[in-house]
């Protein structure tokens, strides 16, 4: 195998587990590159009792104190960037430049929590005669993290150093397709000098999931994925009492108006459908084209035709996941979607592996379809069009998704982009790009059925999720009563 055999992370060193094994499979070539546990209860109690027993010394120290440690680990992430692309390269698929794009927006979310003592310093006023009221944010304890295998590097820096910034030891459960980034992590966050217990690593699969939710001593939980197991997990975890903040599926809708940058926008919408082969949350997934932008889709397509599987674009995550997308095109075009550009027929690059899970860009035109475009995610490199002649028949379509991730309008009109902006029922919006992930220190997060819970998972607003808002009220010397508060 390429990479040897996963093992847990608990209390700073790697643990075999006693469980059974589930094959690691490259999404290049389909071979078996290394294999992960699929831990039980057992090896869970024992990382949470490994980080109940950091968390007095780890969240003794200052925030100024803890941060240091995260910026040593920056620098440790930036040494080792090619190191970690190529890792997320084979476990994932991605081509080298995206998985070196995620390293890096990893490094800059470590920087954001580098900055944390900074935004956490609390306020304080003098609220009578010698009396003074203060805030300070602490710590929850034992926390955890779930995440997906679309981002092996980057959502586990979503919240992981923001987490452990603020004073709390973390659990982290990888998706059990991708853990092999997890440990390197683990590793680089070792040797930056996080005591042992504060950072864990379990693997394994829906059992463990369960666990996490059911276990007393974790008090909150983050979960990135789908939103049928979104749901599950946040019911099940505030069932438990715990704070929970669950991030799922996205249909984003992209309104391109007449007079939008035909090259800008045409770029920008066939990188944001292809990248990372359509796998993510923030991907395009409908088009709709008010009046007359026939000149831009021409582009588009021209631009998606020199998107090649193997070379400018990797694989799916799976054969089955593959599949089941190949599914999705066969019943569009069965219901009378155009389709423009099959990706079901495109070539593969003669410097691939023919057994990769390779599928090109494919785009719909559900203009003329016996149905509308459909309601689900399809999370791979397709593009569905639909036309509209007014704005007002654009808008009428994206509220009618019950996801609420994002949503992007390419125009030159900026009235007409603050009034996308405000209508649109979303939680992230990009005028003129098709990706609007928001840079730090803003925050990251969408609404409806894309999120489950308060606050985002990035960013300020994460500070809230993972700590709790101390307030203090204090008198020191006697003073005559003034009013009711002194």
């Amino acid at each position: 195998m390429k990479y040897p055999e996963i093992e847990n992370f608990i209390d700073g060193k790697f643990t075999l587990s006693k469980s059974k094994k589930l094959d690691v499979i490259c999404p290049l070539n389909g071979e078996v590159i290394s294999n992960v546990p699929l831990s039980t209860i057992t090896d869970l109690d024992k990382a949470v009792t490994a980080a109940k027993t950091a968390f007095p010394l780890w969240s003794g120290l200052t925030s100024k104190k803890r941060a240091e440690v995260l910026f040593s680990y920056r620098a440790i992430l930036k040494k080792n960037l090619n190191e970690l692309a190529e890792i997320i390269h084979y476990e994932n698929g991605k081509n080298i430049s995206d998985a070196t794009a995620e390293v890096e927006k990893s490094i800059e979310l470590t920087e954001f929590a580098c900055s944390v003592p900074q935004i956490i310093s609390g306020d304080i006023m003098k609220v009578s005669e010698g009396v003074t009221c203060r805030t300070e944010y602490t710590p929850l304890g034992v926390v955890s993290s779930i995440t997906p295998f679309n981002f092996p590097n980057m959502v586990p820096h979503w919240t992981v150093p923001n987490a452990i910034a603020l004073g709390n030891c973390m659990i982290l459960k990888p998706s059990e397709v991708v853990p092999i980034t997890s440990n390197r992590i683990a590793e680089m966050l070792k040797e930056a000098g996080l005591p042992d217990g504060v950072f864990n690593v379990v693997n394994g699969d829906k059992e463990i999931v369960e666990a996490i939710c059911d276990h007393p001593d974790i008090k909150a939980i983050s979960f990135v994925g789908s939103t049928d197991v979104a749901k599950i997990v946040y019911k099940r975890s505030t069932s438990n009492l715990k704070r929970s903040l669950t991030l799922g599926s996205a249909k984003n809708h992209l309104i391109v108006l007449p007079d939008a940058n035909p090259d800008l926008s045409a770029a920008d919408i066939t990188a944001s459908f292809t990248g990372t082969a359509g796998q993510r949350c923030m991907a395009a997934s409908v088009l709709i084209a008010v009046g007359k932008t026939d000149h831009i889709l021409e582009k588009i397509i021209i631009n998606s035709r020199k998107i090649k599987p193997g070379l400018n674009l990797g694989p799916i995550i799976s054969k089955e996941a593959r599949e089941k997308i190949i599914n999705y095109i066969n019943e569009a075009e069965s219901t009378g979607a155009t389709i423009l550009l099959d990706g079901r027929k495109a070539e593969i690059d003669s410097s691939a592996d023919k057994a990769g899970f390779y599928l090109g860009p494919t785009i719909l035109d559900y203009t003329n379809a016996k149905t509308p475009v459909p309601l689900e995610e399809v999370f791979g490199p397709v593009m569905e069009i639909t036309r509209v002649d007014t704005l007002n028949e654009a808008l009428k379509i994206q509220k009618r998704s019950h996801y609420g991730n994002a949503a992007s309008v390419f125009t030159q009109n900026g009235g007409i982009a603050e009034e996308v902006a405000r209508k649109v029922n979303v939680g992230m919006v990009g005028i003129n790009i098709g990706v609007p992930v928001p840079r730090e220190p803003f925050s990251f997060g969408g609404c409806n059925e894309s999120k489950f819970g308060v606050g985002d998972i990035t960013g300020k607003s994460s500070i809230e999720f993972w700590t709790q808002l101390k307030k203090i009220t204090g008198k020191w010397s006697k003073q005559e009563k003034q009013d009711w508060m002194s």
